[in-house]
């Protein structure tokens, strides 16, 4: 199975969030075994434009997706 990715932006911006957080704080991600067959070969990228700042899950196997990135259709 393809692995999920983080782009520098996407691992910046999680770095900035823990940085405020107390020590000893971390990022765990779970993605559920199912979940994770329609989410591989995908990347997470920050982006920070008009609309807002969000992670967005860039998925190279959407056939469909909403105008803002946050969902998709396969």
């Amino acid at each position: 199975m393809d692995d999920i990715t983080l782009t520098e932006r996407a691992a910046r911006r999680i770095g900035e969030i823990l940085r405020r957080e107390p020590p000893g704080t971390m990022l765990r991600v779970l993605i559920d075994q199912i979940s994770a067959g329609y989410l591989a070969g995908s990347e997470i990228d920050f982006v920070d434009d008009l609309i807002g700042a969000s992670f967005r899950i860039n998925n190279p196997q959407a056939t469909a997706s909403c105008g803002c990135g946050t969902s998709f259709s396969l």
